[in-house]
């Protein structure tokens, strides 16, 4: 047996919420860590005088008591672990470790028991249910009958409201009733904050950041109590956590936080951290409503009577005494400004990220504590806007993630020192430089080069295109070396047929233009060439080779579940009136899935006779040359396509050999033009009507002459004859 037990995920019942942790046995104390909170409890070994072993809800539990009366309740545990447990007590605790039954009868009569913080309701000396007195928030009492509410929890699904306790009366003891009685042994160690007697000392008009406000705070002996213009709260001591004090990043001003657990509550808004600003030019003389016998007694020498000071530091002395806790200040960390904190921002807002000895806080809107082990890796990635800044991202073991943003580049140095002194996972470690920023901001850009940003790629590339045409524009020798008028006249003509005829009258009236004229065709006609060419980049799609479908080829036949579908869809439409295609192939699929082997295999033996019956006729399809024929038919397919290109160079030639059938056809087709085309070209239309009358007065022309010419050649072949 070795000198320590130690247990991982052990769990701690805490207002209806279970919360895991670790627990360790060793020869001088019992302590517990929660994961969730971090909070510690610690028992010394000496104090122990009791422990019970329990079968609970989860597992195997173990009750221990001390003799102050406190009660520590631990489940998770298994059954194999009673052994090493009972041993380790007997041999370091000299305890030990009794095995206590539940009561599961599930009866509601039985009696009650107060022992320490626990009120126990016991059948037949079994133990029920136990009800931890601390989370009691009121009793109330009625004629034989008492309620008990209980203080609610955030983390809970399901919160227990109140149990009611049924008293009979007494007839033995008439003097005090039982009612009273059992109310008095539940307020005595409830949970409940009755702002009896008077303060031990006020502070008044601070200024509270987180709930927004100035707030009196009364600090009475077990509560806190906030007193402002609108809101009251009070908090009891037992739920404070931690308490730091922060100094502001101007030198000037001092944040005090304190950390809550649960919660304190407005509405539907949730306040884990109280955190009051102080000025540090602010003094105060403070004087205890106590007499310095009871300061002595109570605070052991850690206040006095009568105190002077800075304001801020009262507050946190009277603070630290009343709950007992540690304050937590910033450690050796020292950004690149000489302060202890960074500025950053944080879900929108701006503030100040502290890097302490265990962790981080952030403040304060919204407030972030993170401690270093429920960290599970932290990352430093580049600025979104600027590359003068970057981000810290931290990533729990939950995998809840915090970016703090808008970090000056200056801190990314300090900062990674801290983190890799603390020995924390980086991400993207292997970019950090001795030397000066430059090199680190400029290794530090490329960390994030496996995110592919699309856009950024986009916004690169159209800045290309545009100064390659701007150079294109002012360089005129450089253009001219690399132009090539034939293929652009291709390109052009190809991408734009209007301006094919364009092109080719241009080379017809060169010789009348002067040099300018040339030069600032040429440059246009660059410009469209390249935006043809970029265009023509891409590349083409490759089309793919379909095989010839075998004509009077036989059917691929269908599988066990086709076959079953064909065979119950008309019993699936028949139990679902209405269903549409799509569902009946949904509720097909969940039946098929359910049936039974089988059931199914009745259609596997009908799937594979038909997988036989196709393959055999399959093969006599073969064996008849039904696919010799299909490919056949294939092949004289193919060069009937090749052949209609020379017809159609044939009836080209034909057209342009035939000058006055192709005057005909043209006439044909001006002669007819759809509306559309009418009313969105009025300037052809008028250039057509001209070229219509010219046509006209050339025929009467030409008829005219043919008369005269008829009527002239008589004559002369008369006096010939003559």
């Amino acid at each position: 047996m070795g000198d320590t037990l130690e247990f991982s995920d052990i769990y701690q019942e805490h207002k209806g919420s279970w919360n895991d942790g670790r627990l360790r046995f060793s020869k001088q104390t019992v302590v517990y860590k929660s994961s969730k909170t971090g909070k510690v409890d610690s028992i010394q070994a000496a104090e122990l005088n009791l422990a019970h072993w329990r079968r609970v809800c989860l597992g195997h539990g173990i009750k221990l008591g001390t003799n102050s009366g406190h009660v520590y309740k631990y489940d998770g545990f298994r059954d194999t672990d009673l052994e090493k447990i009972s041993e380790f007590f007997k041999t370091n605790y000299k305890l030990e470790v009794m095995e206590k039954d539940m009561c599961v009868k599930g009866w509601n009569w039985g009696t009650t028991k107060f022992s320490g913080p626990l009120l126990a309701f016991e059948i037949n000396d079994n133990a029920a249910f136990e009800v931890p007195l601390s989370n009691v928030s009121q009793c109330a009492t009625g004629k034989n009958e008492v309620t008990l509410e209980f203080h609610q929890n955030d983390d809970t699904e399901v919160s227990l409201m109140e149990v009611r306790f049924y008293v009979p009366p007494s007839q033995s003891d008439e003097r005090q009733d039982p009612v009273e009685a059992f109310a008095e042994n539940v307020l005595s160690k409830a949970d409940v904050i009755q702002a009896t007697g008077d303060a031990v000392c006020v502070f008044k008009e601070l200024q509270c950041l987180t709930p927004r406000g100035r707030y009196d705070i009364r600090i009475y002996p077990t509560f806190l109590h906030l007193h402002g213009k609108t809101f009251d709260y009070k908090i009891p001591y037992t739920t404070v956590l931690r308490l730091f004090l922060l100094p502001h990043k101007d030198q000037r001003q001092m944040f005090f936080v304190i950390s809550l657990d649960p919660p304190i509550k407005q509405g539907q808004t949730r306040y884990h951290f109280l955190i009051l600003l102080f000025s540090k030019e602010e003094e105060l003389s403070l004087t205890l409503n106590m007499s310095e016998e009871d300061v002595e007694r109570r605070f052991e020498g850690k206040l006095t009577k009568n105190m002077s000071g800075s304001l801020y530091e009262m507050v946190s002395r009277v603070m630290k005494s009343l709950v007992n806790r540690k304050i937590t200040v910033p450690g050796n960390f020292q950004g690149h400004s000489g302060a202890q904190c960074i500025t950053c921002s944080y879900k929108a807002s701006s503030g100040l990220l502290y890097p302490l000895e265990r962790g981080f806080i952030y403040v304060h809107k919204p407030p972030v504590h993170l401690r270093f082990e429920e960290i599970s890796c932290v990352n430093f990635a580049r600025g979104t806007t600027t590359t003068r800044s970057f981000d810290f991202e931290i990533e729990t073991k939950q995998g809840n993630q915090f970016t703090f943003s808008s970090i000056e580049r200056e801190e990314y140095g300090k900062l990674f020192d801290f983190v890799n002194a603390k020995k924390l996972n980086i991400k993207n470690r292997g970019f950090k430089e001795v030397k000066g920023m430059k090199g680190k901001i400029d290794e530090y850009s490329d960390s994030d080069e496996d995110q592919h940003d699309a856009y950024l790629e986009r916004m690169k590339a159209e800045g290309k295109i545009r100064e390659e045409g701007n150079e294109s524009a002012d360089s005129d020798g450089e253009s001219d070396e690399s132009f090539n008028p034939g293929e652009e006249d291709d390109d052009i003509a190809e991408e734009y047929d209007s301006n094919a005829s364009a092109s080719e009258s241009d080379s017809g009236e060169d010789g009348d233009d002067s040099d300018d004229t040339k030069k600032k065709k040429k440059e246009k006609k660059e410009k469209t060439v390249k935006v043809v060419k970029e265009k023509k980049e891409r590349k083409p799609r490759k089309e793919r080779k379909r095989r010839p479908k075998e004509v009077g080829a036989p059917k691929r036949p269908m599988s066990a579940y086709m076959l079953w579908l064909n065979a119950s869809r008309e019993r699936i439409k028949s139990e679902n009136p209405g269903i549409s295609i799509t569902e009946i192939s949904k509720k097909a699929g969940e039946m098929w899935r359910t049936l039974s082997k089988e059931d199914k295999e009745e259609w596997d033996i009908k799937a594979v006779e038909a997988k036989k019956q196709y393959e055999i006729a399959k093969q006599e399809f073969k064996d008849s040359g039904g696919g010799a024929a299909a490919a056949a038919a294939a092949e004289a397919s193919s060069p009937k396509k090749e052949s209609k290109k020379p017809a159609v160079k044939k009836e080209e030639k034909k057209r342009k050999s035939a000058g006055g059938d192709k005057e005909k056809d043209r006439s044909v087709n001006d002669s007819f033009k759809s509306k559309e085309f009418i009313e969105t070209s009025e300037d052809s239309s008028d250039s057509d009507k001209k070229s219509k009358s010219k046509k006209k007065k050339k025929k009467k022309e030409e008829s005219e002459e043919e008369e005269e010419a008829a009527a002239s050649t008589p004559a002369s072949s008369e006096a010939d004859s003559d």
